[in-house]
């Protein structure tokens, strides 16, 4: 070969200066937003000069600034998201980019329909980074984190008309109890529903510290030695009812894949196993159906090193499937 790299290794070549250059470029950011197993989205994805590709949460746009990077300007990337705020904040970053960018303020299941509008008939690759943003949870005003007191909110989307209050002070005990038990897989689930329903006929339930407490007070004192809070999952729970995340994921995958380009690739980063189970079993049956191939057996996950700088990392498992 006289020396001279074969595609896939000029292509390797490019994909590690990306990551030296984001690692240079991003220092101030990273201490504040840290996307999320990098490395190995960029080379499963391999995106490469022309290519089009969805970030279907693109977040602050971590993942979506080394994908442009990679594609060039003849390139183009969608980048679509449910949080408003977020995709301000990307465009703002990524406004290098602008003329090769789309920002949509959308759901991610709505992938066909945003593509059909923008004229595309199909795309290269497509990411989801599923779960909420170290920016969401940091927000007080969001509801999303246990660590600060803010309203009871949780919407990814501030136009959606219900949020964790809502919820919270409207549902059945049985309701709860099903919500916490099927979305957070709490095992005191029917205790927390049973709290939450008798504090609640005193007052509304109205903030995250309100709701935390109430959620400590119904968990037996023996069982706060989990290394996880006692009140995290009930939280994870309503923030995906309030967002119902799980059905978003079941019709995007089928409209992510349907969108992909014959060899395009779809990944799916997920953070807690409610996630990733619907993505094993969705790409395994299409797997099975010949629409697409596997490229990895089990999920990814991340690196020891990563998992240590960023700990929201730890639970990260990242799928990747090719469509044939």
């Amino acid at each position: 070969m006289n020396g001279i790299p074969v595609e896939s290794e000029v292509q390797n070549i490019m994909i590690r200066q990306a990551v030296e250059q984001y690692q240079q470029d991003s220092e101030e950011m990273m201490a504040h937003h840290v996307p999320v197993m990098f490395n190995e989205i960029l080379e499963y994805l391999k995106p490469s000069s022309e290519a089009v590709f969805v970030d279907g949460t693109l977040g602050l746009g971590g993942h979506a600034e080394a994908i442009l990077r990679l594609i060039g300007p003849a390139g183009r990337l969608i980048g679509i998201d449910r949080d408003e705020r977020s995709l301000r904040q990307a465009q703002e970053r990524l406004a290098p980019f602008s003329q090769q960018c789309a920002f949509i303020h959308d759901d991610f299941r709505n992938v066909d329909t945003v593509l059909r509008r923008l004229e595309i008939p199909s795309v290269d690759g497509i990411l989801l980074d599923l779960g909420v943003s170290s920016f969401q949870l940091d927000d007080p005003q969001r509801g999303f984190s246990l660590r600060f007191d803010g309203p009871l909110d949780m919407r990814l989307d501030q136009d959606s008309p219900i949020s964790a209050y809502d919820l919270v002070n409207s549902l059945s005990e049985k309701e709860l109890s099903a919500i916490i038990k099927d979305y957070g897989q709490e095992r005191w689930h029917s205790r927390i529903a049973r709290y939450l329903v008798s504090e609640r006929v005193k007052h509304p339930i109205e903030t995250t510290q309100e709701l935390r407490e109430i959620i400590l007070r119904a968990i037996p004192y023996r069982n706060y030695k989990e290394k996880i809070h006692p009140a995290t999952r009930t939280f994870q729970a309503f923030r995906i009812a309030v967002n119902r995340e799980l059905e978003a994921l079941e019709v995007a995958l089928d409209r992510c894949v349907a969108s992909l380009k014959p060899n395009g690739r779809i990944a799916v980063i997920a953070f807690h196993s409610l996630e990733d189970k619907i993505v094993k079993e969705k790409f395994r049956s299409m797997a099975r159906a010949g629409q697409v191939r596997l490229l990895v057996k089990k999920p990814l996950r991340p690196s020891e090193q990563e998992s240590t700088q960023n700990p929201r990392a730890r639970s990260a498992r990242l799928r990747i499937a090719e469509r044939i």
